[in-house]
């Protein structure tokens, strides 16, 4: 399986400061996506305040001990260090390493190219116009994207 957070951007934040991602510098919504080794979306959390780190937002909705309790390999980018179980994630050069080795660099390369088809599932779900910015309330997000992973996969099915 793999595993990938994203932002969906929203409008109504007045007096709602924990919908800001200091990373993205815009107000939205997390949500975790997970997809099968085709790059194909299964599903998608109900969405958590933009400010959540992927690691807190994919604890939270419990995808990590569930992947991990049935023994699912679950392929993740570096967001997710320290996750534990079943879950993998590249190596991550550390402020005192000054370099990769060899090895560690081709590691990362092949996890690299089996993790972008969570990339593809990302995008199949940005791809519906819709969630190119929520006019909604915050809390409302989770119906839109629901929906949108309903359509989605009967859309597929053709």
């Amino acid at each position: 399986m793999l595993l990938d957070g994203t932002l969906v951007p929203i409008d109504r934040v007045a007096g709602q400061r924990h919908f800001y991602s200091g990373r993205h510098r815009r107000h939205g919504v997390n949500v975790q996506v997970l997809a099968d080794p085709f790059g194909r979306l299964l599903w998608a959390a109900p969405p958590l305040p933009g400010s959540t780190h992927d690691l807190t937002a994919a604890r939270r909705t419990g995808v990590i001990d569930a992947l991990s309790s049935r023994n699912v390999e679950t392929w993740v980018d570096k967001a997710y260090q320290g996750a534990g179980g079943t879950v993998r994630t590249p190596h991550k050069r550390h402020r005192t390493r000054h370099r990769l080795s060899t090895g560690q660099k081709a590691v990362n390369h092949a996890h690299a190219r089996i993790r972008c088809r969570g990339e593809q599932a990302v995008a199949e779900l940005k791809g519906w116009h819709v969630l190119d910015r929520l006019c909604c309330c915050p809390r409302r997000a989770d119906i839109a994207i629901a929906a949108i992973t309903i359509l989605n996969r009967i859309e597929t099915r053709r």
